[in-house]
């Protein structure tokens, strides 16, 4: 028996879905797209039939909730048209034309009825190949029960397969309904929209495929945004596995020979390192240190600050000597700060993931992942995505450098908020201790898994024009 070929493969109109789609949506077939008010199914919609119209194909918006002014409104609110799409504006209770006069025959049936008839005569006339149905509140309310509305449903579903019909139809539910779930069996894939407001910062939205047949999804929830000008955009997790392994082994080096033999050499490619310590005790500089040696070599470099301006970065730097604007407009640097309230894990993720893949960089530093992680309201779950981000880097061959900020700035009571000791290959604790009526810098190499280190307490200087690692001597008397 000769095998069934798949069927074609049609765009989302958004790309990170189109990605966890391992391409796009099945043609010939039904989607769900459920979500609550204001989570971003009009606009997803749009896109989907946005993308039908670039690719020369028939498209109509069916909508009984929304009127076609509004639908209008949201599309110019992005800078676009509705130039290619049949908007077919109808009321499930205006659709009775002749019963309108006529209240007792104005009954739910009727009114099923001659929607179902309106909808089917708009694409038997003008035969689109994608569909957006907006949407089915309208329908269970007129049906008020479940096996009627299920029974709508596969009549629906049947008559569109007949048209060979790619249609997407859309389902408000709030947090905690679960009115859909009936239906969901009858859907070839269901994606869900997830709206969040936390008690502070902006609207946390995530995305989730929670069924598609015949495609192997990235299951669970993605972090998405929604965009002036761009719309719905969805921001894939990391899955480190998709990673090109880099193998090549590779020695780091900071620049200052001291300091590489802490190291045993220098550090290893594909590595990640915690630099920890309190404030003032260097941890931005050797971040600096890093990235002016890695790019002196020639090699593409990214820093993401969450703590600092880039103003405030390149003075500091200049501030020891490391002349950086250059290879900043240069592009060899990539040189990002952000304010954490407003990206979420995800995003920053597909970031770094691009940085590494498009700019071939090859050393990385967050300064800090504490600011980061403080930012966020589930600080343990954004570890677990930083876990898999830097499992993706190190694949891909990248020293990763994360600043982590302990508490206070002298004494040893200190701390960290969140337990992050395991992510790192490699830490670098430095500390400053008063001595003699001195304040003092120390670094020390306390964990290395690849390769010997030193485990001496050196002195670091941090002195205008310049860094430098000496051995730990005692001060000599003041006279």
């Amino acid at each position: 028996m000769p095998k069934r070929k798949k069927p074609p493969i049609v765009s989302t109109g958004i790309s990170g879905l189109d990605e966890i789609l391992r391409g796009g949506l099945p043609a010939f077939n039904l989607y769900m797209l459920q979500g609550a008010p204001g989570s971003g199914k009009t606009t997803a919609a749009l896109q989907f039939l946005r993308a039908g119209v670039e690719s020369g194909e028939s498209c109509m918006y069916v909508t009984l909730s929304q009127t076609a002014a509004e639908l209008e409104s949201i599309a110019v609110s992005h800078g676009w048209t509705l130039d290619g799409i049949r908007v077919e504006e109808l009321s499930t209770s205006d659709a009775v034309n002749e019963a309108d006069e006529q209240s007792i025959f104005l009954t739910a049936d009727l009114r099923l009825d001659e929607t179902r008839k309106a909808v089917e005569a708009a694409i038997d006339e003008h035969k689109p190949r994608r569909l957006v149905y907006d949407s089915l509140l309208e329908i269970r309310l007129i049906t008020g029960d479940s096996p009627r509305f299920r029974r709508e449903l596969i009549r629906f579903k049947s008559f569109l397969a007949k048209k060979n019909v790619v249609a997407l139809l859309l389902d408000t539910q709030t947090a905690g309904d679960r009115s859909g779930e009936e239906v969901e069996g009858l859907a070839h894939g269901v994606i869900r929209f997830d709206k969040s407001l936390e008690e502070y910062g902006g609207v946390r939205r995530r995305i989730e495929v929670s069924k598609m047949r015949g495609v192997p999804v990235a299951d669970g929830y993605h972090d998405m945004a929604i965009r002036e000008g761009e719309g719905v955009v969805v921001f894939p997790r990391i899955v480190a596995s998709t990673a090109l392994e880099n193998a090549k082994p590779q020695l780091i080096k900071s620049g200052v020979a001291e300091l590489d033999d802490m190291f045993g050499g220098g550090q290893e490619a594909g590595t990640t390192t915690l630099v920890i310590g309190q404030s003032g005790t260097g941890k931005s500089t050797m971040s600096s240190l890093y990235a002016t040696a890695a790019l002196e070599r020639g090699e593409s470099v990214a820093l993401f600050l969450f703590e600092e301006r880039l103003e405030t970065f390149f003075r500091r730097s200049e501030g020891l000597g490391m002349e950086l604007r250059q290879f900043h407009k240069d592009g060899k640097l990539i040189l990002r700060d952000f304010n954490p309230n407003e990206i979420s894990p995800g995003e920053f993720g597909q970031i770094v993931q691009s940085a590494v893949t498009q700019e071939k960089v090859r050393v990385v530093v967050i300064d800090s992942l504490t600011g980061y992680l403080n930012s966020l309201p589930y600080r343990e779950k954004a570890v677990r995505d930083i876990q898999s981000l830097l499992k993706y880097l190190a694949r891909s061959g990248v020293l990763t450098m994360l600043i982590v900020a302990q508490h206070g700035l002298l004494g040893q009571n200190v701390g960290i908020d969140v337990d992050v000791s395991f992510l790192g290959d490699t830490v670098l604790l430095l500390r400053i201790v008063e001595h003699e009526g001195h304040l003092r810098r120390n670094i020390t190499v306390v964990k290395k898994r690849h390769g010997p280190h030193d485990l001496d307490i050196r002195e670091l200087l941090i002195e205008s024009g310049s860094v430098s690692v000496v051995a730990y001597n005692p001060l000599p008397d003041s006279k």
